[in-house]
């Protein structure tokens, strides 16, 4: 098995080889890394291109900048309303196969008109075997996955961006605003509005890592384990909050959060 410092020489050697990329950033824990990597190995051969829209937060739009700006990595910013995008709205099981095929298609087209021919985006090796049609569009798209390349886990991505003094080393894992809906209810601007404002409420309060999951007007959080406590005190205080946002219930899933939780209601 290859050592950390190996796997790190074989994504420096695969983006050497590429000679020029346009990194698809969203400030994230693992493009952020790549991003870095990139940059280090390629210098002004690179092109950071970011999608702003209503799937992700404000402060993530507002992050993405200001590392490029700190790091003087040329930086892309396009805007895609992705409920206008056809079918997306309706959120069916492949509603991420919907947006990614629109998304990358859009950032390929701004690489090639910039002068990049490779495009590269973050996946790492956690990603492979969960339910991502997403991947599925960037196979097709021939996106090119260097995390993957090298066999990185996100753990490994963590330790390596500690060693490399980046901010998002211990950033919690991140999705688009869309996987807190269950497949079949339709997206709104309103909806997803709702479900930003209670996940700024709870990291507001100090929780780190925890879901806002959507289903109708219910809200079900999926928190940490070891926060149950916490968030049980607080009980009446982050009900009432999500009331106001708009919600008529608040859950707790005692299950806990996970990742792609919403994948079981796709079969």
């Amino acid at each position: 098995m290859a050592t950390l410092e190996e796997k790190l020489e074989r994504l420096k050697k695969y983006l050497s080889e590429l000679k020029s990329v346009a990194v698809a950033f969203s400030s994230g824990v693992d493009s952020t890394f790549l991003l870095k990597v990139a940059h280090e190995v390629l210098g002004n051969e690179i092109l950071a291109v970011t999608c702003a829209s209503n799937l992700f937060p404000k402060r993530e739009l507002d992050a993405a900048k200001d590392f490029c700006a700190r790091e003087n990595i040329r930086q892309k910013v396009f805007f895609v309303d992705e409920l206008k995008i056809d079918g997306f709205a309706q959120n069916p099981p492949n509603r991420c196969y919907i947006c990614k095929r629109n998304i990358f298609t859009k950032i390929k087209e701004i690489a090639a008109q910039e002068g990049f021919t490779f495009v590269v985006e973050g996946s790492n090796m956690d990603d492979i075997g969960d339910y991502r049609p997403g991947m599925k569009a960037i196979a097709e798209l021939e996106i090119k996955s260097p995390l993957q390349v090298a066999e990185l886990y996100k753990a490994e991505i963590r330790e390596l961006s500690r060693k490399m003094n980046l901010p998002t080393a211990d950033k919690p894992s991140m999705a688009c605003l869309a996987s807190r809906f269950v497949y079949g209810e339709n997206i709104t601007v309103e909806k997803l509005h709702r479900v930003e404002r209670a996940e700024e409420f709870l990291r507001g309060n100090g929780f780190n890592q925890f879901r806002v999951r959507i289903h109708g007007n219910l809200a079900r959080i999926e928190i940490l384990p070891d926060d149950f406590e916490k968030i049980i005190s607080m009980r009446a205080e982050i009900s009432a909050c999500l009331k106001n946002f708009g919600f008529d219930y608040v859950t707790l899933d005692l299950q806990g959060f996970r990742s792609g939780s919403m994948n079981i209601f796709h079969e």
